[in-house]
């Protein structure tokens, strides 16, 4: 136990049900532990690929006695509790995700100033000046995306679950495939590590460490997998409110009769908005040459709404296991958020001398971004989720094992 330092942890337990209007409803609450507690012991100290500074551990809890004043809030709000400081983790984690890509940056723009190949700065290359390219714009989109969510936690005044989501979805994904880009660019001196970049002689950059430690970020707080399957289901949550009755199978045939008229006068004057984006080209003129970007948010957030509708009429209750589907969805959404955050930030400090440059940062974040969009679009109508979910079936079931042996 003594290279687990935390004296004191908070822990999630399953406590006592209690019954509600004749419905069993289990509970979860929070509770203070120290170390010192008989019963309490550290069984391993977890080691990682990354994050080696942490100290996650596995601990055993044997008849440990904690007293009524350590539990916190109250019984059966241990879950409220951790949902709560949820929005400030995935916040955080795209913050932290910020620093990184800074030093990234940094490290890139020295490099490409320093390593000559063919005659040229490699940063002078097209494929070197792309990388600093895309890294400069995806670590803007990340900072307006971020500071925005932060700003909305500091105004307590509005429910921010799915832009703190998206912030954490966004800054994970492209924030490890920006120091991807930047230990490609350093090369081999970017997979080596920094002590023995050091003991040679030549100026060192954490490069390999800062690829190993940003991997998590796609997995803690929720991992993406969650993250999207939790931007769906509220993006669908209106939906199934709605029309939810409408395909449930298991319901009656007038429950299901009287929810289709329901459905029907409100979707009567949803849907065809969806399709009305008259006066869209005299829009956003006032952002200058960042407003056509502005207008292609608004255009392909009414055209994602009405690809998730007619999702959810295809599939019914079985879209929630179309995972692949759900995903493309929420990778729009998300850009199409990031896009609107870096369009607002970049013309509000446009002006500022430490700004320089801003607008065309975010001229070029918009455009990597609407490729993506309209890329996802597309496989939304044309992939191959069926064929390739049947094949790794088959791999599951052991059918493929020849792939596994050498012949």
């Amino acid at each position: 136990m003594s290279d687990v330092i935390a004296d004191i942890i908070v822990v999630m337990a399953n406590t006592p049900s209690i019954e509600i209007r004749g419905k069993e409803r289990k509970q979860i609450s929070a509770f203070i532990v120290t170390k010192d507690m008989p019963g309490y012991k550290v069984l391993h100290r977890c080691r990682f690929m990354g994050l080696n500074g942490i100290q996650n551990a596995l601990i055993e809890f044997k008849n440990v006695k904690v007293p009524k004043e350590n539990l916190i809030w109250g019984e059966g709000k241990g879950l409220k509790l951790a949902l709560v400081t949820l929005n400030a983790g995935r916040l955080s984690l795209p913050a932290a995700c910020l620093g990184g890509a800074r030093q990234a940056l940094k490290m890139c723009r020295e490099w490409g100033n320093e390593r000559s190949q063919w005659g040229a700065e490699i940063g002078k290359h097209e494929a070197g000046a792309s990388k600093l390219a895309f890294i400069s714009a995806t670590m803007l989109a990340s900072d307006a995306t971020t500071r925005l969510g932060g700003a909305w936690v500091d105004g307590k005044t509005q429910d921010i679950r799915m832009e703190a989501a998206m912030a954490k979805f966004f800054a994970s994904i492209e924030g490890h495939t920006l120091i991807d880009e930047a230990l490609q660019m350093r090369g081999g001196r970017g997979y080596e590590t920094y002590s023995s970049v050091k003991e040679r002689g030549d100026k060192s950059y954490p490069v390999e460490r800062w690829y190993r430690d940003s991997r998590i970020n796609q997995i803690v707080e929720g991992t993406n997998e969650i993250m999207c399957l939790f931007i769906a289901r509220e993006a669908l949550d209106k939906h199934l409110k709605i029309a939810g009755d409408v395909l449930n199978p298991k319901l009656g045939a007038m429950v299901r009769l009287l929810a289709l008229m329901k459905a029907g006068a409100f979707y009567a004057f949803w849907y065809p908005r969806q399709w009305l984006t008259a006066g869209v080209f005299f829009q956003f003129w006032g952002l200058g040459p960042l407003g056509k970007h502005m207008r292609f948010v608004r255009r392909n957030t009414h055209r994602l709404a009405r690809t998730t509708f007619h999702l959810m009429l295809r599939n019914g209750p079985k879209l929630e296991k179309k995972q692949n589907q759900l995903r493309r969805v929420v990778e729009i959404a998300t850009d199409l958020f990031a896009m609107s955050a870096t369009i607002a930030f970049a013309h509000h400090r446009r002006k500022q001398k430490d700004y320089a440059g801003i607008v065309s940062i975010a001229d070029v974040f918009c455009r990597i971004a609407r490729t993506r969009i309209r890329a996802r679009f597309g496989a939304i109508r044309c992939n191959h989720d069926d064929i390739s979910y049947s094949l790794g079936r088959k791999v599951l079931a052991g059918k493929m094992t020849w792939l596994e042996n050498a012949r």
